[in-house]
């Protein structure tokens, strides 16, 4: 898959210019979308109590954790609806869409009664604004996915690509600082009384600036490809791409799922299983995070380098092998330094796959059904494997077989190794569009 540098003529500078503010413009309504989802993750141990009672605390983080799989539920409808308004009206009108959405689920969420106040009525409602929050994600990943890819230069495609991790990424470090700020100034139960409702206004906000941001994107599908009889079609899709798709939601499993293990489970995992703090747990994900987001242009290029098909080889293998030893060792774990670095070290590792994920997806379908590949394949898996890792850890913790989960973890990584040889060394999409 490694593409070769790009000779300056191939771009004039206006060119050049204007396809950097494009990845600039999607990129930055990516990290709103994923602020908005991810602060319901860092928020929930102040929030839980408010909506499931229970004398236990794994219990009520057993309960917000299932709605936080059920949003996942909702991504493949969402991969599946975005996507094909991406593939047959545009990647813009996917993305204004997808913000506007989210947005919705955010302020909703924000203003909600407590269990106290109407009873069984609060977990439910809570559970529709995250599956409205799910629909608008799961189309998110995919239209931005692809529109990055098709907007990056050639022969640093991998580089450019990157940033929409460096935004998800973003929006998960915008939304666990939020809450160390709101630690400093209000304490525990200023919190769980009020405090974390102010991260969700702030999200609803935010997605209106980025709505404004993403009016001015120039499309980058034409006329007679949206009029394509194929274009976002499923049926067209399994009909002439199911390899792809198998392929895709091969790695996609295993690359979700070590993902979540190392984002918005290590919190929970540090206070829950290690004993620590949940401040100094917030600041060592806060500090892991951020190195993991500057991390992701290097492997970018790095994979410009030595190709994204090796790229991913190198995940599937180091996933494998290091997996259960740094999950073990963060369990025991008493110094904070020791926990921050062996967090960077695990995701370090899944940068190899990150940083270039949209972009080795989108290189495996056409045009015409590339957003709807992209985005459902990428919603089934992440829907499965990684919406559920929180829900799968808690409860096997709750049952005392929490080492299991580790080594649930790394048979998919070798899963992820397996379908990343399926990867073509010389990409067949994309690699000569645009």
């Amino acid at each position: 898959m490694t593409t070769p540098t790009a000779p300056a003529a191939l771009y004039t500078g206006e060119e050049r210019s204007k396809r950097i503010f494009a990845i600039v413009g999607a990129s930055s309504g990516n990290l709103v979308e994923w602020f908005d989802f991810y602060v319901y993750a860092f928020c929930a141990i102040y929030f839980a109590p408010a909506f499931f009672p229970s004398d236990n605390p794994t219990v009520q983080l057993v309960n917000t954790a299932g709605v936080f799989a059920a949003g996942f539920l909702m991504r493949p409808i969402g991969g599946w609806i975005f996507g094909r308004v991406a593939d047959r009206h545009g990647r813009k009108n996917s993305m204004l869409i997808s913000i506007l959405m989210m947005c919705f689920g955010s302020l909703l969420i924000a203003c909600l009664p407590t269990y106290n106040s109407i009873g069984v009525w609060a977990p439910l409602l809570l559970l529709f604004a995250r599956l409205l929050q799910g629909l608008s994600v799961g189309g998110e990943y995919g239209t931005t996915a692809t529109y990055m890819s098709e907007v990056a230069l050639k022969g640093q495609r991998g580089f450019f690509a990157s940033f929409q991790y460096v935004t998800l990424i973003g929006g998960q470090l915008l939304a666990v600082s939020l809450v160390v700020i709101l630690q400093q100034f209000l304490n525990e139960d200023e919190l769980r009384a009020y405090g974390w409702r102010i991260p969700f206004v702030v999200g609803a906000m935010a997605a209106l600036v980025s709505l404004y941001l993403r009016r001015s994107l120039k499309e980058t599908t034409s006329k007679e490809m949206r009029e394509n009889k194929d274009a976002g079609s499923i049926s067209a899709l399994f009909r002439d791409h199911k390899a792809a798709f198998i392929t895709v939601l091969g790695y996609t499993a295993g690359g979700s799922l070590i993902f979540y293990t190392f984002t918005t489970y290590m919190q929970k995992y540090l206070v829950n299983t290690a004993g620590m703090p949940a401040k100094t747990a917030s600041y060592i994900m806060t500090g892991a995070l951020f190195f993991y987001m500057c991390m992701q242009p290097i492997f970018g290029m790095l994979a410009d380098k030595i190709g994204r098909r090796n790229s991913m080889l190198w995940f599937g293998a180091l996933g494998t092998l290091f997996t259960v030893p740094i999950l073990l060792s963060l369990k025991s774990v008493s110094s904070p330094f020791l926990a921050f670095v062996l967090i960077t070290l695990a995701l370090a590792i899944v940068s190899f796959y990150t940083s270039i994920s949209g972009l080795v997806k989108a290189e495996m379908f056409p045009p015409e059904v590339r957003a709807l590949g992209v985005g459902l394949a990428y919603a089934v898996a992440n829907a499965i494997f990684g919406g559920s890792a929180e829900y799968v850890a808690l409860s096997l913790k709750a049952v005392g077989m929490e080492n299991s989960f580790y080594w649930y973890v790394t048979v998919m990584m070798a899963i992820a190794f397996l379908f990343s040889l399926r990867l073509p060394k010389q990409a067949k999409y994309l690699h000569h569009d645009l």
